[in-house]
């Protein structure tokens, strides 16, 4: 089992957007959102572990 090494002072900065609409969020919600996010993407095969923007998108289907 691999373990990753994330920095516990980590800053993340989320942006949401529904619809073209932007999505206010208040900095616990950034960084419950954001962390997660950053925990789960920078395991997979190929994300460089020094990374310094992401972007997921998600539509219905």
């Amino acid at each position: 089992m691999s373990k990753v090494k994330m920095e516990e002072k980590m800053e993340v900065e989320v942006e949401i957007v529904v619809d073209k609409e932007e999505i206010v969020v208040n900095e616990f919600v950034q960084n419950v959102i954001g962390k997660a996010i950053a925990g789960a993407v920078s395991v997979l095969k190929g994300v460089n572990e020094e990374w310094g923007e992401m972007e997921i998108k998600v539509r219905r289907k």
